[in-house]
């Protein structure tokens, strides 16, 4: 169920950046008929391309933030999360990456799957493991 649900969300956004694309294309199609009559052919050209260029850096901009935001933030959990050991706690840092990275956890959801199921052997040592918590017990 949980790989349906990521598959699907994946489908979404990959058919929203679909049609964002086709949008952005069409836009720049109609700019450059716009400015065709008034600065020429070549001159609709480099309009579209300044256009274009602009539109990769606002992009580059927003990325940029968004980025500095999460490693101010990722820094700021990290800082929260060390123990009185001085160590930070694993369960914690994956949780973290789940949170911060749900694609890339999804990702390496599905690979593992892929690798279990190519890989029985793994699949039963798992499965007849104690983990040693009959020793610890």
């Amino acid at each position: 169920m949980i790989v349906e649900r990521t598959l699907a969300a994946l489908a979404t956004a990959a058919a929203v950046v679909a049609a964002v694309s086709v949008a952005i294309v069409a836009a720049f199609f109609a700019l450059f008929a716009l400015v065709e009559p008034f600065v020429g052919r070549a001159g609709a050209g480099a309009v579209v391309a300044g256009a274009a260029a602009l539109l990769a850096a606002i992009i580059a901009v927003i990325a940029a933030r968004k980025m500095e935001g999460d490693k101010r933030r990722h820094e700021e959990a990290q800082a929260a999360s060390l123990g009185a050991g001085g160590h930070a706690d694993m369960a914690h840092i994956i949780l973290n990456v789940i949170k911060d990275r749900p694609l890339l956890a999804a990702g390496a959801a599905v690979a593992v799957g892929v690798y279990a199921l190519r890989n029985p052997a793994l699949i039963s040592a798992v499965i007849t493991s104690d983990f040693g918590l009959r020793h610890a017990a």
